[in-house]
């Protein structure tokens, strides 16, 4: 899709998505540790799980472990 098919007012001035907030110049840090965390968790959890035929198990431990190794990588 286009600027020209877009409907009118979903783009600021700038080109920007219409948040207020500033586009460019991001320093990679989108505070998405919690995220990450909870993702590499479910799946060593879901590996381990599989391994040891209690995936419900180690899935639920995965889960835990990951939040709070995102909440480590969020703290930083």
């Amino acid at each position: 899709m286009t600027e020209r098919d877009e409907p009118a007012g979903t783009r600021d001035r700038d080109g920007g998505n219409g948040d207020g907030g500033d586009d460019a110049g991001r320093d990679g840090d989108n505070g998405n540790g919690m995220g990450t965390g909870i993702a590499i968790g479910m799946c060593l959890g879901v590996a381990i799980g599989v391994a040891t035929d209690n995936l419900a198990v180690w899935l639920s431990i995965g889960v835990a472990i990951g939040a709070g190794f995102g909440a480590a990588l969020e703290r930083e």
